[in-house]
C-alpha cells in the first residue's frame, strides 16, 4: 500500500477537521454506551434548563456536540464542513475556532432566556392551579401552554365542569400538570446547530452574492444572503409559533444573532483580534 487512496478528511482545514472528528466520535460513543450499558449520554452531556435538577455547568459546552439522531448529525456537520472549510481559510484556526464556540454559547444564552420566560409563565399557572383547583383554571393553563387540547382532556375537563366537587378530577388535573411542568423543566438540548447557524449567517455576511445551490431546488441558485436572511425568518416565525416541539429554533436564531454581532465588532475594532 502506498497510501495515496482517498481520505475522508483531506483538505479539510485542521480546526474544522478536528471539530468534525469530535462530534463524530461522540455521537457513535453514544450509540455504544447506549447499547451496551444502557447509559443516555445525551441526558448527562446534554443542556438543561438552569433550574433543572439535571442541569450541570459543563452542559453548556458538552451539549454543542451531542446529536439527536443519525440525520440530526449529518445535516448539521455537511452544513459545518461546506461552510466552515471557506470561513477557516479566510479566518484563520484561531478566529474560526472562537466564533464557532461564541456563537454555539451565545445560542444557548438565547434558548435559556426562551425557556426561562416560558417556564416562569408555566410554573407560575401550575402554582396557581394548585392553590385554587378548578375545570376553569385548567381548561385556561390546556388552552395557554398546550394549544388544543386532544378529545381525552377535552372530555375530561367537560366531566370536570360537571362535577366541580369532585376531588378525584383535581387529583388528575394537578398530577397531569406536575407531569407535564417536570418534563418541560427537564428537557434535553442537543447539537452544534447553534454554531452551524452562526457559521451560515458569517458566509452569507462574507459572501453575500455568492450562488449557492439548494438540494431541494437544483435548478434555482439564491444568492447567499438572501438565504441567511430566508432561514433566520423561519426560524423566528416557528420560533413564535411551533413553541413545544423538537426543536430548538430560538437557539438557531441566536447563533445567527451572536455571530451578526461578532463579526461587526471584528469590522469596528482596530484591534487585531485573533
Amino acid at each position: 500500500m502506498n497510501g495515496t487512496g482517498p481520505r475522508i478528511f483531506a483538505n479539510i482545514p485542521p480546526v474544522l477537521k478536528n471539530l468534525l472528528i469530535i462530534n463524530i466520535l461522540m455521537f457513535i460513543g453514544t450509540m455504544v454506551v447506549e447499547g451496551t450499558m444502557q447509559v443516555d449520554l445525551n441526558k448527562i452531556l446534554g443542556l438543561h434548563y438552569f433550574k433543572s435538577e439535571l442541569f450541570r455547568p459543563y452542559q453548556i459546552v458538552t451539549h454543542m456536540f451531542m446529536h439527536a439522531n443519525f440525520m440530526h448529525i449529518f445535516l448539521n456537520m455537511f452544513m459545518l464542513w461546506m461552510f466552515g472549510k471557506v470561513l477557516e481559510q479566510v479566518w484563520g484556526g484561531k478566529r474560526f475556532l472562537f466564533y464557532y464556540f461564541f456563537t454555539g454559547l451565545g445560542a444557548a444564552a438565547l434558548h435559556m432566556l426562551v425557556m426561562h420566560i416560558e417556564l416562569s409563565s408555566l410554573v407560575r399557572d401550575a402554582t396557581a392551579l394548585g392553590n385554587t383547583p378548578s375545570p376553569d383554571l385548567f381548561a385556561a393553563f390546556i388552552k395557554d401552554h398546550l394549544g388544543r387540547s386532544s378529545p381525552q382532556i377535552y372530555d375530561f375537563i367537560q366531566a370536570w365542569l360537571a362535577d366541580p366537587g369532585n376531588p378525584s378530577y383535581s387529583r388528575e388535573a394537578l398530577s397531569f400538570v406536575d407531569k407535564l411542568v417536570q418534563g418541560k423543566l427537564n428537557i434535553t438540548t442537543v447539537g452544534a446547530s447553534g454554531a452551524v447557524y452562526g457559521i451560515l449567517l458569517a458566509f452569507g455576511v462574507i459572501f453575500p452574492n455568492m450562488p449557492l445551490v439548494l438540494i431541494f431546488f437544483p435548478f434555482f441558485p439564491i444568492k447567499a444572503k438572501y438565504m441567511v436572511m430566508a432561514m433566520g425568518v423561519l426560524e423566528l416565525v416557528h420560533g413564535l409559533t411551533m413553541s413545544g416541539g423538537n426543536v430548538a429554533h430560538f437557539a438557531h436564531l441566536g447563533g445567527m444573532i451572536f455571530g451578526f454581532i461578532l463579526i461587526k465588532y471584528w469590522n469596528t475594532s482596530r484591534q487585531n483580534f485573533y
